[in-house]
């Protein structure tokens, strides 16, 4: 037997170590690291390895300056993105985009005096911060601010910082632009430089990207003069690399084809559910509550069970929709795309703190499909960009002239409600080949989910959520198309036809892959998260409540009187509960009208239905004069301390809603105008006047 001395051992072992190492390298060890496992699949709070130090962010990746975002919608990160090309195109400054949830704000008072913060702040709901605003919203605005370096409000520690802010808004709400306007007085307060007025772009006016190019250009001018900046000519610099991918197909185990995370992927999907992250629920009815042919609306049962989201009546159930089938080959199309749909890309930023909006290697058809928010509307400034790919000297001259004239650009674009693609078929009948993919990545927003109001009690049907969804359509006179479609409820309409038993269901001439990314969604499945609210029933059920909600803006108030019938079943003591109901015709559109007696018998004498009917004389009435026709109740109840809620439109509805309650009150209490407008704003600061509302 042959004997091995202590160095042929030694060598020996190393063999074998380092052949198993060989051969399980990729299985065991190795293996690449999907970015998207965490940054997709988690929901807040800092990202694995990722500093949440801003300071240390900006120095380690040379930055000059950092544009913060609060946004609900994607509008305000759109914003933020394009702030920081330009800044960087133009004048040289190289800029990041920072989402607010994921740096901390203790350290702003060692803000480098030299380098810039640009914030772009969306005020939502009745005055409130977006979700990922929250915390520095609080931060900054609060009684005890305080900062790493021991500085206090009193000591003006962020006299370093030079900041500029643009806040977007809606002037039909009652605190419009709250959130900017105090974060501008918070900073300035605290010592801060600002270098240019604050901007506001109104959504309430339809003004909103018009007030947004209004504002950048004078506060270009005054940074460059503050900050010694030099202009030079601007020429498209790409954020992200696009690679086109021969060696992988779309088959692949690897490439998302629309797929929101790796979890997703990988067919092993769980929580938390939330805005990163949705749950693909079952649908486990669906029926129509118009009985018109031309307009439908919605019910949906959304089953949430097993996947531990929970809900509370009054609650917003978010809709992750995916785009036409129409739209997806329309775009591809203009694109020259058509061919390559199915190509895989791997899509990279190119800058170290730029984010790939979706999840890579995937297709041109599934980021178009999934990812890109291709039907939205088209700003001046991008159809401008698009000018230098045009793919001849006359389609050159005409973008350049819609990027240059906001009222030729009103006419032929924003008032005709086309989306990019529809404004390159009408610019040139050619492929717009040269356009590249990256900046169609950078420049369209990511489809975001649609927020509707929970039609359901929570206490009633814990596991299940009901939506109330009108399917939408715009009429544009004199334009072809002349019809634009909703996106999420036609996506909608279509589920509905599919579990009705429709083969190839097509809303509206529209196609959807319902069955989803390989087919995960088939079985009539929806992906969803929930939003809590602060719309809320009374903790006390005694409590009356007076409720105004024309149209599908009864959906939350379905959910409060179903509430309180379980709670009189239950033999709680429910106090008086008023819903003023408004819709066309009792014969078209009364949502709910059989289950409005159902509760009534519940509820009994403490539930009472006022409704108002616009179409059904020749007189139009409305909701608000059925209030006023009720003035002395209405004002009983809020003397007793009753909660007054509205849901629906604000522009319009939502508004003379507020202002005949102001009238009612001063009527019935005998003082002046200005005091009931008064009280109803003080009715508001304490929550007995709430608001679920929509522009």
């Amino acid at each position: 037997m042959v004997q091995l001395d202590t160095l042929d051992l030694i060598v020996l072992v190393a063999l074998v170590v380092g052949t198993a190492a060989y051969l399980t390298k990729g299985t065991y060890w190795g293996i690449p690291k999907d970015p998207y496992a965490a940054s997709f699949a988690n929901a807040n709070g800092a990202k694995a390895g990722k500093t949440r130090n801003i300071l240390e962010k900006l120095d380690e990746s040379g930055k000059d300056a950092v544009v913060f975002y609060g946004s609900q919608t994607g509008t305000a990160e759109d914003y933020a993105s394009r702030l920081a090309k330009e800044a960087s195109s133009r004048f040289g400054l190289k800029t990041m985009v920072a989402d607010l949830e994921d740096y901390d704000y203790e350290n702003l008072d060692a803000f480098p005096e030299d380098k810039l913060a640009i914030f772009v702040l969306a005020t939502y709901g009745e005055g409130e911060p977006t979700d990922n605003a929250v915390d520095f919203f609080e931060f900054i605005t609060g009684p005890d601010v305080s900062f790493s370096g021991d500085g206090s409000a009193e000591g003006q520690p962020l006299a370093n910082l030079k900041f500029v802010a643009f806040g977007l808004g809606n002037n039909t709400y009652e605190h419009y632009q709250a959130v900017v306007r105090k974060v501008n007085d918070a900073l300035i307060k605290l010592g801060a430089q600002r270098i240019s007025a604050a901007g506001e772009g109104d959504d309430g006016a339809g003004t909103m990207e018009e007030d947004f190019l209004a504002w950048k250009e004078p506060m270009w001018t005054e940074l460059a003069a503050k900050m010694n900046l030099e202009e030079r000519e601007a020429v498209y610099e790409p954020t992200f690399g696009v690679t086109e991918r021969e060696d992988l197909s779309a088959d692949t185990n690897e490439v998302y084809v629309g797929e929101p995370n790796k979890n997703h992927l990988e067919g092993k999907s769980k929580g938390p559910y939330n805005s990163h992250n949705p749950y693909i629920a079952p649908i486990v009815e669906s029926r129509e509550v118009f009985t018109v042919k031309d307009r439908n609306c919605l019910h949906m049962e959304i089953d949430v069970s097993g996947s531990n989201l929970t809900y509370q009546t009054g609650d917003h159930i978010a809709v992750w929709p995916t785009n036409a089938g129409k739209e997806v080959d329309r775009f591809l199309n203009i694109l020259g795309l058509s061919d390559r749909r199915h190509m895989v890309i791997s899509v990279k930023g190119l800058d170290s703190t730029a984010r790939v909006p979706f999840p890579t290697p995937t297709t041109y058809d599934a980021a178009v499909r999934y990812h890109m928010e291709i039907c939205g509307p088209v700003s001046r400034q991008f159809v401008a960009a698009l000018a230098a790919f045009a793919p001849d000297e006359d389609s050159k001259a005409e973008m350049a002239r819609l990027g240059e004239d906001k009222d030729y650009f009103k006419e032929k674009v924003s008032n005709q409600y086309l989306n990019i693609a529809q404004v390159l078929e009408r610019v040139s009948e050619a492929k717009w080949t040269n356009v590249p993919f990256s900046i169609m990545i950078e420049s369209i927003q990511k489809l975001q989910p649609r927020y509707y109001s929970i039609s359901s009690s929570s206490l009633v049907q814990k596991s299940k959520i009901s939506i109330t969804a009108v399917v939408e359509e715009i009429r544009v006179p004199g334009s072809t198309p002349n019809i634009v479609k909703g996106v999420t409820t036609n996506y909608l309409l279509a589920l509905k036809q599919k579990q009705h038993g429709a083969a190839d269901p097509d809303p509206h001439g529209l196609t959807y892959a319902i069955t989803g990314p390989r087919n995960k969604y088939d079985g009539c499945h929806v992906p969803v998260h929930v939003r809590h609210s602060n719309f809320k029933l009374p903790s006390d059920p005694s409590k009356p409540i007076i409720m105004v909600g024309p149209g599908s803006g009864v959906a939350p108030f379905r959910g409060f009187i179903q509430e309180r019938a379980g709670q009189a079943k239950a033999g709680e003591n429910v106090g008086k509960t008023i819903l003023f109901y408004g819709c066309r015709k009792p014969s078209e559109d009364f949502l709910y009208r059989d289950e409005w007696e159902m509760y009534k018998q519940a509820l009994g004498d403490s539930f009472e239905l006022f409704t108002a009917f616009s179409r059904e004389t020749d007189q139009k009435v409305y909701v608000q004069q059925r209030l006023l026709e009720q003035a002395a109740l209405v004002d009983e109840l809020l003397q007793k301390k009753g909660n007054f809620y509205v849901c629906g439109d604000a522009s319009n509805m939502a508004r003379e809603v507020s202002i005949v309650l102001s009238q009612i009150i001063s009527s019935q209490r005998g003082v002046s105008a200005e005091k009931g407008e008064e009280i109803v704003k003080s009715m508001r600061s304490s929550n007995q006047y709430q608001e679920d509302v929509w522009s």
